[in-house]
This record gives structure tokens, C-alpha cells and sequence, in this order.
């Protein structure tokens, strides 16, 4: 039986699929998906046709929209850091805390009393414990695994998801290990793969591989079979591009400082599109159950095509860059913060993502739950 913790966050099996040129774009064979079709004209001009009318009132407004927001579209990434009974500000991120564990399960807790399904953890590692060999990230007793625990005996049915990278406990600040100056693959993989079954052995619901490594959500996927945690779920970061909006996030697990060069061996150019849709078809060909685009907003256009091409769950990070804007921009009076946040959110769900990972998270509950 699949815990209650997932059942929100629907799993599916995904078969094999066979792309094909297709007027300039990737289609599936044989899944059952319908393509798109043209938008038909409109079947009556003005002043027969007014489309202010469904405008008019809120009660028409609300009967007619196409795309709906709600608490269920949310996952709330959290950081955790040692200590106790600790709330530290992210500078960088208005409004963001790095919490203790005990904070964390509290956190937990808040999120499951407003209804968001999932939360999902990333460790601030104290620096002494990070080297080149990274093993505190498969560390049963680390900061996320530690968190994991805590969680589930306060909040079960909230359903726990977590990072598989090495960054966090990385001295170089990389996803892999850094051999020679090249992040090496394979090895990390191998690491990547002690640090899944960590978290599934914590307690785990969702593993995020963040990683951009090749074949690691193989590996991963035959791991976790091995070990008998067949239904602990795989949501891959399957297009994860090089993007200037993760500054901030680096500032709050610790990482900006440490990295030595940038990530664009392993993680995507901005430019590519189909290359997307080949690292989306890999990963649920390896047994990946749910995909993800990162960053969000700069990237609807990735996150459509692959709803409309794949028709299985997609879910997209407003990362920390994209959340720093707006609220910088709403604490300056620039804009309407509140507005623009919903707006941005449900901007998402138009775009096709089933779900969100966003910091606004706990504020959107909120206004959702009246």
C-alpha cells in the first residue's frame, strides 16, 4: 500500500516512449496524450460576442476559469541547521528562516494544519563537516535525516521530500565529486545512491535527485527496489538548467562561498528545449515518477511542453531568485506583493505544472483557507 503521505501527490507508471520529429517539436507514440489542437475562431462578432460579459461579476469570473489554485498544488522547501530552538533569518530571502530541527518538526506541523501536502528539506551544513569526500550527506544521523525522523512521528501523514546532491556537504560547493577539476559522474552516482537509501531509511516519502548526474535516477530506482522501498516516490529534477536565479538558495544552505567555478558541465544550457524533453523521457524510463523544471518562471514554456508531450505529473521550483524579486520588489512599494505572488503561482498551474515547490508556500495556504 502506497502511505497516505503520497496519495496527493499522484504516482504514476510511466512507459516506455518513443519520440518523433513532429513539426518542429517531440511527440509521444502511443500514450494515449491528445495533441494540440488550434484554438477554433470565434463564432460570433460583436456585438453578439462580448466577452466582457463573463468578465462582469466575480460570480461569472469564478464559473469560467480555466485554471484553479489550491493548497493540494504545494510543496514548501525548508532549511535546517543545528542547534536548538533556532530561527535564523536568509538575508538574501525575506521572510525565509533557517530552522533547527526541533523548529523544523514545528514548521511541519504549521504546514500540515493548512492543508500543504509535502515539504521538502535542505540541510545548512556546518562547514567543518564538509569535505571533499562528502560523506556526512549519507550520514543516517545528519541534519535532513534527523529532520525526516522527527517529522514523521509529529506529522505522518504530511508527506516528506528531500535533496539528493552533494553540495550541501561538498567543500567545493558541487553536486559531485570534484576530481582533478572534473565533477566525475559515476562516483557520484554511487554516492548519490548511499544518500537515497539514508533517506528512505529515515522515513523519507519523496527522493529529489537535484544532482543533473547521468543515470542516477537508475540507480536510485533499483536501490530503493533492493532495499524494499518500493514505494518510496522519485520526484527528478529532470530539467534543471544553469541559472543565475539561485543565488540566494546558495546563500542559505551555505554553498555560495564554496563553490569553485560554476555547474554548467552537468546542469542545462537556457537555450535548449529539446534537450529537455530528452532528460525528461531518460529519467522516467529509469523509474522516475514525477519531473521537475528549475527554475520556474523563466521556463513555462519547458514546463508546457512537457505536460502536453509526456501527460504525467510535472512540477516546477520558484526558486530562490524568482522569490527574492518579488518580495524586494514588495517591500520597496513597487508592487502589489501579494497579487503578484498568486499571479506568479498560478502562472504555473496555467502552464500545466500539477504542483509547486515555492517558498510562499505557507502565506498562499493561508489566503487559500480564508
Amino acid at each position: 500500500m502506497v502511505s497516505d503521505a503520497t496519495q496527493g501527490l499522484l504516482r504514476y507508471k510511466c512507459m516506455d516512449r518513443a519520440l518523433v520529429k513532429h513539426s518542429g517539436s517531440m511527440s509521444p507514440i502511443g500514450t494515449g496524450t491528445k495533441p494540440e489542437t488550434k484554438m477554433p475562431v470565434y463564432p460570433a462578432s460583436f456585438p453578439a460576442a462580448r466577452p466582457r460579459r463573463l468578465r462582469a461579476t466575480a460570480a461569472l469570473r469564478n464559473l469560467t476559469r480555466e485554471n484553479e489554485l489550491s493548497v493540494n498544488d504545494l510543496i514548501w522547501p525548508v532549511f535546517v541547521r543545528d542547534g536548538e530552538g533556532v530561527e535564523e533569518p536568509v538575508m538574501s530571502m525575506p521572510g525565509v528562516l533557517r530552522r533547527s530541527v526541533d523548529k523544523v518538526v514545528e514548521a511541519a506541523v504549521e504546514a500540515h494544519n493548512l492543508g500543504i501536502p509535502a515539504i521538502c528539506l535542505f540541510p545548512y551544513t556546518d562547514p567543518s563537516l564538509k569535505t571533499e569526500e562528502c560523506a556526512e550527506a549519507w550520514n543516517p544521523d545528519n541534519l535532513c535525516n534527523r529532520a525526516i525522523r522527527g517529522i514523521k512521528k509529529a506529522v505522518p501523514e504530511l508527506a516528506v521530500m528531500t535533496d539528493v546532491a552533494l553540495d550541501p556537504y561538498n567543500i567545493n560547493g558541487h553536486d559531485g565529486f570534484v576530481i582533478e577539476g572534473e565533477i566525475r559522474n559515476d562516483e557520484t552516482v554511487e554516492a548519490l545512491v548511499k544518500m537515497t537509501l539514508a533517506q528512505a531509511e529515515a522515513g523519507a516519502d519523496i527522493i529529489g535527485p537535484s544532482d543533473m548526474m547521468d543515470g542516477r535516477v537508475g540507480a536510485m530506482r533499483n536501490a530503493l527496489e533492493q532495499k524494499g522501498f518500493r514505494n518510496v516516490s522519485i520526484l527528478s529534477y529532470s530539467a534543471k538548467y544553469a541559472s543565475g536565479f539561485y543565488g540566494p538558495f546558495r546563500d542559505a544552505v551555505g554553498a555560495s562561498g564554496a563553490l569553485k567555478g560554476d555547474k554548467k558541465t552537468y546542469q542545462m544550457d537556457a537555450g535548449n528545449s529539446n534537450e529537455a524533453m530528452r532528460m525528461i523521457a531518460r529519467d522516467l524510463d529509469e523509474g522516475a515518477d514525477m519531473v521537475m523544471i528549475k527554475p520556474g518562471l523563466a521556463y513555462l514554456d519547458i514546463c508546457h511542453r512537457v505536460k502536453t508531450e509526456f501527460g504525467v505529473p510535472t512540477f516546477a521550483y520558484q526558486v530562490s531568485g524568482e522569490y527574492a524579486m518579488i518580495q524586494a520588489a514588495a517591500q520597496n512599494g513597487w508592487i502589489n506583493g501579494e497579487q503578484v505572488m498568486l499571479e506568479s503561482l498560478m502562472a504555473f498551474r496555467r502552464a500545466g505544472c500539477d504542483g509547486v515547490l515555492t517558498y510562499f508556500a505557507p502565506d498562499v495556504a493561508r489566503i487559500l483557507n480564508g
